[in-house]
């Protein structure tokens, strides 16, 4: 990714990043080399397998990991636009994850929605107390009455019904839908600029999945808010994203607008993933296609193109080390040596010698 760019645009700026988890004395590299932006007022869908390292990814950018997790950048750069004005987060210099600078990133500027509902709210907590908690760290001369009207109107904003009665209750009396709007009240009720939801329809029927699913898009479009959505469900994507990166064992193979990705899909993981979507109208009898193999275990992985076992056009030479991202059009980006006629991406090494 290029260094040079107008941070008013761009949100979210992220140079190689690497994480590393230390298990048993030994080292498993996770992420390996990412790269992208988030453009401010976007949303970015992230998507793959379970496992191909998206959580690890923004878990590694908010911080949230365990001390078995080594991260590294060349940058991982926050813009906040405040009154016309940036100020920019250097998050790959904050040397302490739960130091001051994190914390007083996490709510006011970026926060996360979870994907289990159940596991992000506390059971015996009032759900009112856990939303209006972020509000009284963030806000010192805050009163708990005030803070309390500040989640009645959050409460509103996000269609729970009867705010007054529900603000008391617990999270056991509130349905899986009405739990997630809860999380999503507690990542929104500091008025953050970047939300970051990891899978926030998963255990949702279809109905509450559509509902929460227009409830974001709506902060983003109405709000201003920028979303990166982390999701395997290839049908949210269309939905609702601007952009695409596509990852797969912990690496950027494929990045570009949705309509690059879908209506010029490159690499042979994002195509293998569009033809395994369920489509209406299949004819009696014809199978959904499904993608051949598994996904490797990390610590096997020994170079080259993590895919070249499970793609069909592979080659020896997909085995090589380190190959690069290719610039098909403008932001539209491939890793795969089918495209290496195409010049290299900006910034991205040139791929190893195939001996």
């Amino acid at each position: 990714m290029g260094k040079n760019f107008d941070s008013k645009e761009i949100i979210l700026n992220v140079e190689n990043l690497n994480t590393t988890f230390v298990s048993d004395q030994k080292k498993i590299r996770i992420v390996k080399n990412v790269s992208f932006q988030l453009k401010r007022g976007k949303a970015l869908a992230v998507v793959g397998e379970s496992g191909c390292g998206k959580s690890v990814t923004m878990n590694s950018i908010m911080r949230f990991l365990g001390r078995n997790a080594i991260i590294k950048a060349d940058s991982i750069q926050y813009n906040a636009l405040r009154d016309g004005k940036v100020t920019e987060y250097h998050i790959e210099k904050i040397d302490k994850p739960h130091g001051p600078e994190m914390r007083a990133l996490r709510g006011p500027e970026m926060s996360m929605v979870f994907q289990d509902p159940m596991s992000s709210l506390n059971p015996v907590y009032k759900v009112g107390d856990q939303v209006a908690e972020g509000l009284l760290q963030h806000n010192k001369g805050m009163t708990k009455a005030q803070a309390r009207e500040k989640v009645l109107e959050m409460f509103r904003k996000l269609g729970i019904p009867d705010p007054e009665e529900r603000i008391d209750c617990y999270p056991h009396q509130f349905s899986g839908g009405m739990k997630q709007r809860v999380v999503i009240a507690i990542a929104m009720i500091c008025n953050p600029e970047l939300i970051i939801c990891d899978e926030p329809t998963t255990a949702l029927d279809v109905t509450i999945q559509a509902q929460i699913m227009e409830l974001l898009k709506d902060m983003q479009v109405k709000d201003g808010k920028s979303i990166i959505l982390i999701t395997h469900n290839m049908g949210l994507v269309a939905e609702m994203a601007d952009e695409v990166c596509v990852m797969y064992m912990g690496r950027v193979v494929e990045f570009g607008s949705l309509e690059d990705v879908f209506d010029h899909t490159s690499h042979p993981y994002t195509q293998a993933l569009l033809r395994s979507v369920p489509v209406l109208g299949l004819a009696d009898g014809q199978k959904l296609e499904t993608i051949p193999g598994a996904t490797p275990n990390p610590a096997d992985l020994k170079g080259g193109c993590e895919f070249a076992d499970r793609c069909p056009f592979a080659e020896d030479k997909c085995r090589a080390k380190d190959i690069p991202m290719f610039e098909l059009s403008p932001g539209h980006r491939v890793r795969c040596l089918k495209y290496s006629s195409f010049p290299l991406a900006e910034g991205e090494p040139a791929a190893a010698e195939v001996k």
